[in-house]
């Protein structure tokens, strides 16, 4: 499903990323791990297209199709979904009026007709149920003045509307409390599939004893150094990253 080969990429003219190789297959979820500064959420920006990040060597084929050449809306349609760490705030724009307009974007990119409105509302209620999204959420302007717990919540009703086949989450539960933790998380394991895959960026083993990943990577200076199953991030959290730094890419 998604293939990076070799991936270069820089920010300002620093570089981040120095050669990063991953393959994730259908219905896999790859949790990253590393410390402050080892790129985790440049790699998040520069899958998703984000302006700004230069690359300059390496390739990302998502099915079979050049990434790199796709511009953050195609990589959408394409189906990728990344969650921010950080979910920004849309004064004037009601939560419910941006879903609508976000599906039904994707829905015409992908040639399908707009979902009529009855259909919408049923479907974003049912969703929203699910995730403590409340009828009020609904009414505001997308993420002004949420908590951190209703400002993710509201991000994964965004990805559980959009159904993406890759969904990215950048550090997920950060802010979070544990109950909000909980919600959110069974947001996301509602999600998986055989058909969907996802990258779970996190610092904190807490996020992966709710969402249990197939692989964990440390990422360490721009590379990925070290890739092993879910009891990495067991031995990440008791003995921190300081025995992987210096470690040559795998």
């Amino acid at each position: 499903m998604l293939e990076i080969k070799n991936l270069h990429a820089k920010v300002d003219g620093n570089e981040i990323l120095r050669g990063v190789n991953l393959t994730v297959k259908p219905g896999e979820i790859h949790a990253i791990m590393g410390p402050n500064g080892s790129g985790k959420s440049t790699l998040s920006y520069v899958l998703s297209g984000k302006e700004d990040y230069e690359i300059t060597e390496g390739s990302i084929t998502y099915n079979g199709e050049d990434m790199l050449e796709l511009g953050p809306d195609e990589r959408a349609a394409a189906g990728m979904f990344l969650a921010f760490q950080y979910p920004i705030e849309i004064p004037g724009v009601a939560t419910m009026t941006f879903l609508k307009t976000a599906l039904n974007a994707q829905r015409k990119a992908r040639g399908l007709e707009e979902m009529p409105t009855p259909e919408f509302m049923k479907l974003v209620r049912e969703k929203a149920a699910d995730l403590n999204v409340t009828p009020e959420m609904l009414r505001r302007p997308l993420n002004v003045g949420f908590s951190g717990g209703e400002k993710k919540r509201a991000e994964i009703l965004q990805m559980s509307l959009l159904e993406p086949t890759l969904c990215i989450l950048d550090e997920t539960d950060s802010g979070l409390d544990i109950d909000a933790l909980r919600i959110v998380s069974e947001g996301v394991n509602k999600l998986r599939s055989p058909e969907r895959s996802m990258i779970v960026i996190t610092h904190y083993q807490r996020l992966l004893d709710h969402i249990v990943p197939d692989v964990v990577h440390v990422l360490s200076k721009g590379r990925i150094v070290k890739t092993g199953g879910k009891e990495l991030a067991l031995e990440l959290e008791k003995n921190g990253y300081a025995d992987f730094v210096d470690e040559k890419a795998a």
